[in-house]
């Protein structure tokens, strides 16, 4: 499926719950096959309440399938979201397969699953997608130079690829939609995106990134690519991404709400 192979090692995770509550609208449960992730994605929230340093060390959860068996016993069937955490399809699943059984059990069960990834090992999955009512796939991208992003994914696949998913998840039935995530501010090219994505995806959704503390483990990476790669915007990027009220997310959102409803684009924006 060509994920990148550059894999940290595998340990076992403390035994904890599986299905978690999940706050996302519309999921009472999400669940992640993994504590961590490979993907190395610098800016991402959930690194800010990381257990480990992922670039060497990813968790895999004791005896998955049998406590998730269990797990789910006490639970009525809906759907369960993967991905909120981790990514369900980092370059681990290729061998240690959790993300497929957790599926597998779900449709067992007649439950159905909504699931978030950079990868198109999903596209291995398709089978079991198909055969639930109502799942979905979203596939997020931020940027449209391969060079670029590569200083903030350091392990993920191309964007070109990433779209190509979406096209062949929704050539199968299976619900879609693209998240442009995060917006960074001169980095991100949001626009050639946006006309990538059109008719890719059943909807697309727009996020900035999101600091809520400057002491962020994340905030902090992506200030560090910035005064290595990008000196000259550093200083903009930082007055744009602290103020939400910035001119610049305002005329964005102005302008990405007018060409979803001139167009017909199911586009939802948050920024």
């Amino acid at each position: 499926m060509g994920n990148p192979t550059e894999v940290p090692r595998i340990s076992v995770a403390s035994e904890r719950p599986l299905l978690v509550f999940c706050s996302l609208p519309g999921f009472e449960y999400q669940l992640d096959p993994y504590v961590g992730c490979g993907h190395r994605c610098h800016y991402c929230y959930v690194l800010n309440q990381a257990e480990t340093d992922w670039s060497e060390e990813i968790l895999v959860h004791p005896d998955f399938e049998k406590r998730l068996r269990e797990e789910l016993q006490d639970v009525r069937p809906q759907k369960i979201y993967l991905g909120y955490f981790t990514d369900p399809y980092q370059p681990c699943e290729s061998d240690l397969r959790q993300t497929r059984t957790a599926l597998e059990l779900l449709r067992e069960k007649g439950f159905s699953a909504s699931l978030l990834t950079k990868s198109d090992m999903v596209l291995r999955d398709r089978d079991i997608l198909k055969e639930m009512v109502d799942s979905n796939v979203s596939v997020s991208v931020a940027f449209d130079d391969h060079g670029v992003m590569r200083l903030f994914e350091g392990n993920t696949m191309e964007t070109s690829r990433r779209i190509e998913v979406l096209r062949k998840l929704k050539e199968s039935g299976v619900g879609t939609a693209a998240l442009i995530c995060p917006v960074i501010p001169g980095i991100t090219k949001v626009f050639p995106l946006l006309e990538a994505l059109v008719g890719k995806a059943d909807r697309i959704w727009v996020y900035g990134l999101s600091v809520q503390d400057r002491s962020e483990r994340s905030w902090r990476n992506v200030q560090a690519i910035l005064e290595t790669h990008f000196p000259d915007r550093k200083e903009t990027v930082e007055g744009i991404v602290l103020d939400k009220e910035h001119p610049y997310w305002v005329e964005l959102r102005e302008k990405l709400v007018g060409i979803g409803e001139s167009e017909g684009i199911d586009l939802r924006v948050y920024l």
